[in-house]
């Protein structure tokens, strides 16, 4: 089965080139469609497999980002996505995408067959400022998630100024104790850490994406469709004189993974 992947655009997304080139690289059939073609029905999230909230700053990240494009969707589209979900398709949001599924309470978990309440927030950065860097990122085995299966590290940008990972305590100890963490940020030895900058946010538990119990749904700040080639990282000439540049850039993976689940279970 041919995976077909559906990226919502418009209202400041900005991610779109990126996201759909790595589809592309990974065998899947993409489409490009704005937020009111999806709200006017013109085009069903139900006719794909794969859903991307990418990133950018939707609606200029008004009253907080993500917050706006997730209350377009939750008075409009409720009963279509929580089809799409219970479908047992895949949904991935990126930066302003892991943003918006917070907003509308889709992770950590989801079931049954209304939105739940917002549980987790992505907050501002303890910094105050934007983070525009690159970061190491330690993949939690034992978490469920489909994205990550079989990586154990990441090199990837982050470009945000909302990436503080916070809940309550109720709510991060169902998330460790389920193995929802995803992925961490991690020192240059790949140890998850709480130092800026490796950790460029002071995200709680050094959490950089969650999945949710089924790992089928994932939210991540960091930008694995802009590491697509060897020649995206900034050390690439180095790595090229040492004979060390790789074939492809980390990122791949997560949507290979995806395209690949996809092909062999729906």
């Amino acid at each position: 089965m041919k995976a077909k992947a559906l990226i919502i655009t418009g209202f400041g997304l900005n991610c779109e080139n990126e996201t759909k080139a790595a589809f592309d690289y990974c065998g899947a059939e993409v489409s490009l469609v704005h937020l009111n073609d999806i709200l006017n029905n013109k085009v069903s999230i139900n006719s794909y497999h794969f859903l991307s909230f990418i990133g950018g700053f939707s609606f200029g990240d008004h009253i907080g980002a993500g917050t706006v494009f997730a209350n377009r969707i939750k008075y409009s589209l409720t009963e279509e996505l929580i089809n799409f979900i219970n479908s047992g398709k895949l949904i991935i949001g990126i930066c302003n995408g892991f943003q918006t599924l917070t907003r509308l309470g889709i992770l950590p978990d989801f079931k049954g067959f209304k939105l739940p309440k917002q549980s987790i927030a992505l907050d501002w950065n303890d910094s105050g400022v934007f983070r525009d860097d690159w970061v190491n990122i330690k993949i939690e085995e034992k978490c469920p998630c489909v994205f990550t299966k079989d990586i154990k590290t990441l090199e990837v940008p982050i470009r945000h100024g909302e990436g503080k990972f916070v809940a309550n305590e109720e709510t991060i100890n169902f998330i460790e104790d389920n193995n929802l963490v995803a992925m961490r940020y991690a020192d240059k030895n790949f140890l998850p850490t709480a130092e800026f900058p490796a950790n460029p946010n002071g995200s709680i538990n050094n959490i950089a994406g969650i999945c949710n119990t089924t790992g089928r749904i994932f939210g991540l700040m960091p930008h694995p469709e802009a590491f697509l080639s060897p020649y995206n990282h900034p050390d690439w000439i180095r790595q090229k004189e040492l004979d060390k540049l790789p074939k492809e850039g980390q990122g791949v993976q997560i949507f290979r993974n995806a395209v690949k689940f996809i092909e062999d279970n729906l």
